[in-house]
């Protein structure tokens, strides 16, 4: 099958930069944000939005990588790449590329909301609303009807982003 260009990367960039100013305007009056975003294109994706907050925030902004096993997220422990102690009384946004089923944005919500954290947000690029797991996308770049047979793949090279629908 042909993968058909959904997003460019000037396209990527203007999702990336509104989607900041929506995580900026409903954290505004918090003192600090973690960002913690799935390993794998999910992680490169919360590093954009990092570097974008970072240039309109004078707030205290942590990046965090949640390290899994995405096909199977109870087979290994999930970790935050975080003392959980960080997490008490924090405000959270948890990030991924795109979101499918839901499976790996539920199972690393689960990890966090063991801890007390203040609020937690959910953040994509790419919302494909085939939920098999009961979570929403608060901050969604791009909303795609598919076929539960296409896959959404997106690449960061650098400068270059790309996010295709094979």
């Amino acid at each position: 099958m042909e993968r058909l260009e959904i997003l460019d990367a000037d396209q990527i960039q203007k999702k990336i930069d509104r989607l900041t100013y929506q995580i900026y305007e409903n954290v505004v009056n918090e003192k600090s944000v973690i960002l913690a975003g799935i390993e794998g294109t999910g992680y490169t994706f919360s590093e954009k939005i990092y570097q974008c907050l970072n240039n309109i925030s004078d707030q205290e902004i942590k990046l965090i990588r949640i390290s899994m096993d995405k096909e199977n997220p109870l087979s290994n422990p999930i970790d935050l790449g975080i003392d959980p102690k960080e997490l008490e009384g924090a405000t959270v946004i948890l990030m991924d590329d795109v979101v499918n089923s839901g499976k790996t944005m539920i199972h690393a919500a689960a990890e966090i909301l063991k801890h007390q954290v203040k609020l937690m947000k959910t953040a994509v690029l790419v919302d494909r609303r085939h939920r098999r797991y009961p979570i929403k996308s608060d901050f969604v770049g791009l909303e795609v009807s598919t076929t539960l047979q296409n896959h959404i793949a997106v690449e960061f090279n650098g400068e270059e982003a790309k996010a295709y629908l094979d």
